[in-house]
C-alpha cells in the first residue's frame, strides 16, 4: 500500500492533525491497515478502496484500534483524491455511515473539502460517569461552563462535551490517561470534546484521545461535527450557522475547523477545513 501523509485543518504542516492516507488499500488484511497505522503513528489513518459504483469504502484505524469515522483524516483523504483525479463530490461508505466530502478550490489556490456528517445526536451522561470524567481530568463541577451542559455527542463516533467556563480551565490539561482511557472504552468514547466558548459562534476545544494511544488530538472533524449537532439539538444556536473551532494551539499545532449546523433537524453536520501534504 501506498501511504501517504497529510496534514487537515491547517495550510502550515506545523500545525492541524497529520493523517496517513492510503487511497486504494484493495486487499488489504484487517491485521495489515492496524499495522501500517501502527507504523504510520498518527492519531488516524484513512483506508479507502474504490468500489464499482464510483464510491468509497473507508475504514479508519488508530495506532491501536479501528475506529468508526474520522474527521480529520476524511478532509486528507479528499484532498489527497482531489490532488489526483480532480475536485467534484465523493461518496464514502464508512462504519458510521454513508458521508459525502466536496473538495474544491479557494481563490488562492488551496484546496478546501467540506464533508456531511451522519445525523447526529445527542444522549445524557451519567452523573456517575461525569464525576469520574471530572475526576480523572482534575476539573470540579464548579470550573464547567453552565450554559452548556455536559452531553454525550455522536455524528460517526460518540464524544463526551465538556464546556470550560474559562480559557484558562481549558488550556490546563493534565489527566491520567491509563484512567481515561479506561472510562472511554466502557462507554465507547472516541474522543473527550472539552471545549471553551469565547462567542456565540467561535469555540476553543481540547480533544484527549487515550484510546487511540494519543494524549491529545490537535484537530478533531468528528468531534466538531457531533459539538454541531449538540449545539441545535440543545438550541445552544440558532441554525443555519457557521461555527469556528480552534483547536491545537495549546499543544503546538494550531487548527482551524470551520462547521456548518443546516436548521433542518436530523440532517448532517458539515465540517470544512484545508490539508497539505507533508
Amino acid at each position: 500500500m501506498e501511504v501517504l501523509r497529510y496534514v487537515a485543518f491547517s495550510t502550515d504542516p506545523k500545525g492541524g492533525n497529520p493523517a496517513g492516507v492510503v487511497l486504494d488499500a484493495t486487499g488489504a488484511a484487517d491485521t495489515a491497515m492496524l499495522a501500517t497505522a501502527a507504523e504510520v503513528g498518527y492519531s488516524e489513518t484513512a483506508f479507502a478502496v474504490p468500489s464499482g459504483d464510483g464510491a468509497l469504502v473507508v475504514r479508519y484505524f488508530s495506532p491501536l484500534a479501528e475506529v468508526p469515522f474520522c474527521g480529520h483524516a476524511t478532509i486528507a483523504t479528499a484532498v489527497a483524491h482531489a490532488e489526483r483525479h480532480g475536485t467534484g463530490r465523493l461518496r464514502l461508505r464508512t462504519a458510521a455511515g454513508p458521508v459525502t466530502v466536496t473538495t474544491d478550490r479557494a481563490a488562492d489556490g488551496t484546496l478546501v473539502a467540506t464533508l456531511v456528517s451522519v445525523a447526529p445526536r445527542t444522549a445524557p451522561i451519567e452523573e456517575a460517569d461525569l464525576a469520574e470524567l471530572l475526576a480523572v481530568l482534575s476539573w470540579s463541577a464548579g470550573e464547567l461552563d453552565p450554559a452548556l451542559p455536559p452531553r454525550a455527542a455522536f455524528a460517526g463516533a460518540w464524544h463526551p462535551v465538556i464546556a470550560a467556563a474559562s480559557r484558562d480551565r481549558l488550556a490546563d490539561l493534565d489527566y491520567d490517561m491509563a484512567a481515561l482511557g479506561a472510562l472511554m472504552a466502557h462507554r465507547d468514547w472516541t474522543t473527550v470534546n472539552l471545549v471553551w466558548r469565547e462567542s456565540p459562534t467561535v469555540f476553543h476545544a481540547r480533544n484527549p484521545f487515550p484510546p487511540g494511544g494519543v494524549v491529545e488530538d490537535p484537530a478533531t472533524g468528528a468531534a466538531a461535527a457531533a459539538f454541531g449537532g449538540y449545539l441545535r439539538e440543545l438550541g445552544l444556536v440558532s441554525p443555519p450557522a457557521t461555527l469556528t473551532i480552534h483547536q491545537g494551539a495549546d499543544m503546538g499545532r494550531p487548527s482551524t475547523i470551520t462547521v456548518t449546523v443546516p436548521a433542518e433537524p436530523d440532517t448532517g453536520i458539515g465540517v470544512t477545513g484545508t490539508a497539505v501534504q507533508l
